[in-house]
């Protein structure tokens, strides 16, 4: 179990009460309106707490959570992934045919639905936004998006039927449609460079919400839209959101994050961190650990490099690491030890805990025949190089600094120096692309589809491990053109074990979206990998 300390409440926390205060959000507010029965009620401003400000938001490339938080909101898609059956269900399309070789398909659109400038979201729209995130533009320097594969062209068959057609299998592309970098947005958003889309005042989409106001780096106040009437059909919600207003405030640090949830200042919150959980349970409050189901949190190592091109040398660190002690000191059972690469709740999941055994006799025996020799120091040489590995803290990943720490401390006992880095470096940008300056990435993806290993590790998608294995891009690119089920599945099997045997991967633990959610906030939910939604949230005050 994590350690546990109490909320402190610092400067940082007096200015946050007061930005709440100024606002007039953070108490649940619902406008005058009163709950009757239990039944939802209209109205009221809701006060969410992010931990990071939103980067890039062109949607291809926004799949980082804190833009999950506002895009949720702005933006509709094709098609809906129920969270907890995992079938892809109608929402823009009302229905929608595949070919059995999965090269073709065709979506039929639902009437009625309006960007919120008023341009219609009809086959023509859709068609130019998956023109783009299946080719990208490289005059508007738009790059692809990664959960499209194999993409030749679009067809506007007619003004509510679209077709699509991709030059090999592309089985992934249904689930594609639901992905948050899959939400439409206008053709005059769409048409713009990458530089403007990325820019929240750009993004033009026919959600729930819009924008009202934006501090950059600071505060976003959503507003909700009076004519919005096309929810997915499976929706108990109908027509527009309940709340009249979402305040999604920036709050880096984490004692002010929960002492604003806990002191009434915010009623929803994201990122509580391990040692905060029982603080918020016993303040009454709710805490919220939804799945991620895509590749696990952990440690990726990079071939390039010039120490880790020896596979002996990697499986030595794969040994030397104890996940279980990570697990035990740091976090809570929300975040289960990782037994693969990918969460137990990820399609083609195979169980590789024993090839994951933490067994330091045997890193040692690998360095060892590696010809790595311990020195004055206790830091192993070789050829008069030490064994000494950089990585940057994750800045997105739960106690990523404490997490690496631990690791290095594992490490230590090897004769191995890891040098960790802070993840706003003045260099961080140029050298974690450079495998002999950052070695190791500490990192993770979420998706509830097999293609989310080539998003993570293919030398043209995340290309996590910086790769230099031909055999490896094969494996994935197999995979993501294999229509049948059954034997995709045993290909991202098959992947997982390459990746262990190769020593690329050392898997830590399940990763979770962990949220504070005060108790008068109701119709809470989330799409399939924790990022949430609040079209169905409501205020019981």
């Amino acid at each position: 179990m994590s350690s546990t300390r109490p909320a402190v409440f610092s400067v940082a926390m007096l200015a946050v009460v007061g930005l709440l205060s100024s606002c007039g959000g953070g108490t649940g507010s619902a406008a005058g309106a009163k709950a009757a029965d239990g039944k939802p009620v209209y109205g009221g401003t809701l006060t969410y707490l992010e931990h990071q400000p939103p980067t890039c938001l062109y949607l291809p490339a926004a799949g980082f959570y804190p833009n999950g938080g506002v895009l949720n909101q702005i933006t509709d898609k094709l098609t809906w992934q129920n969270p907890e059956t995992l079938k892809i269900e109608p929402w823009i399309a009302t229905k929608w045919q595949v070919n059995d070789d999965a090269t073709e398909y065709t979506f039929h659109l639902r009437d009625g639905v309006t960007f919120s400038d008023g341009s219609p979201l009809d086959a023509a729209a859709v068609a130019a936004n998956f023109d783009v995130y299946g080719k990208g533009d490289e005059k508007l320097k738009l790059p692809p998006a990664e959960f499209v594969n194999n993409y030749e062209r679009s067809e506007v068959v007619d003004q509510k039927t679209v077709k699509f057609f991709f030059d090999k299998p592309s089985p992934g592309f249904l689930q594609g449609t639901s992905v948050i970098g899959a939400g439409l947005v206008s053709k005059k958003t769409i048409g713009l460079p990458y530089e403007e889309q990325c820019q929240l005042k750009n993004v033009i989409g026919s959600g729930p919400f819009t924008l009202a106001k934006q501090i950059v780096d600071k505060e976003i106040d959503l507003q909700a839209r009076k004519d919005y009437n096309w929810a997915p059909p499976s929706s108990k919600h109908q027509g527009r959101a309940y709340l009249d207003l979402i305040k999604i405030i920036v709050t880096p640090e984490d004692n002010v994050r929960v002492g604003a949830l806990t002191s009434g200042q915010a009623d929803y919150v994201r990122y509580v961190q391990a040692y905060d959980e029982q603080t918020v349970k016993g303040a009454g409050f709710t805490v919220k650990a939804e799945p991620t189901r895509g590749v696990n949190n952990g440690l990726y190592l990079r071939p390039g490099n010039s120490i880790l091109k020896d596979v002996k040398v990697r499986k030595a660190l794969q040994k030397g690491t104890n996940a279980k002690e990570v697990v035990d000191t740091l976090f809570t059972e929300n975040y289960p030890q990782a037994t693969s690469v990918l969460s137990h709740l990820a399609q083609g999941y195979v169980d590789l805990s024993k090839e994951l055994v933490y067994d330091l006799d045997g890193a040692n025996k690998l360095l060892d025949e590696a010809g790595w020799t311990r020195g004055a120091d206790g830091t192993r040489e070789k050829g008069g190089v030490k064994l000494q590995l950089g990585v940057f803290v994750a800045g997105p990943q739960p106690l990523s600094k404490q997490t690496l720490e631990l690791v290095a401390q594992q490490w230590g006992k090897l004769g191995i120096k890891l040098e960790i880095r802070p993840a706003d470096a003045g260099t961080m940008a140029v050298d974690i692309k450079d495998a002999e300056k950052t070695a190791v990435s500490h990192s993770m993806v979420g998706r509830a589809d097999q293609d989310v290993i080539k998003s993570q590790f293919h030398s043209k998608n995340r290309d996590v491990i910086l790769s230099t294995d031909k055999k490896l891009d094969t494996l994935l690119e197999e995979q993501s053109a294999l229509a049948d089920v059954g034997r995709r599945n045993a290909k991202v099997g098959e992947i997982q074990r390459y990746l262990i045997e190769q020593g690329y991967a050392i898997p830590l633990f399940e990763e979770p979206q962990v949220y504070g959610v005060a108790p008068y906030v109701q119709g809470v939910a989330f799409e399939a990998v924790a990022r949430p939604s609040f079209y169905s949230v409501w205020l019981n005050k």
